[in-house]
């Protein structure tokens, strides 16, 4: 929990809600970040709260960002955000990505991505 929560409580706004798998290191991170916390019972077959709250999304995006990354057969950590920022707006706009708006993004002239600047 210590070392999550060094990672992911800087990166959390005090207006989120985060929905997780009900792991108990997530319950300490949102009670030391004092936000509000979802937790989905999957061993007892609970998958949706409120038919709002619900990890699917997360799980998805994981297996696709995996199986995009294992063709680089491993990415070395310090470029792991660049990788990061580069699957996301390939996720986001499918096959409306285009070299200019690329490289447009790379260099920081449209905030639609900020991984891809490392910012």
């Amino acid at each position: 929990a210590e070392q999550i929560g060094t990672v992911l409580i800087p990166l959390l706004s005090k207006d989120v809600i985060l929905c997780t798998d009900g792991m108990p290191a997530y319950r300490q991170i949102t009670r030391d970040a004092k936000i509000a916390h979802r937790p989905v019972n999957i061993a007892a077959g609970q998958r949706v709260i409120n038919e709002v709250y619900h990890i699917q999304n997360v799980n998805a995006y994981g297996s696709r960002l995996r199986q995009w990354m294992a063709k680089f057969h491993g990415v070395a950590t310090r470029y792991l955000a660049s990788y990061l920022g580069w699957y996301r707006m390939i996720d986001h706009l499918g096959q409306n990505v285009t070299p200019t708006l690329f490289f447009l993004m790379s260099l920081g002239k449209t905030r639609q991505f900020q991984q891809l600047i490392t910012t």
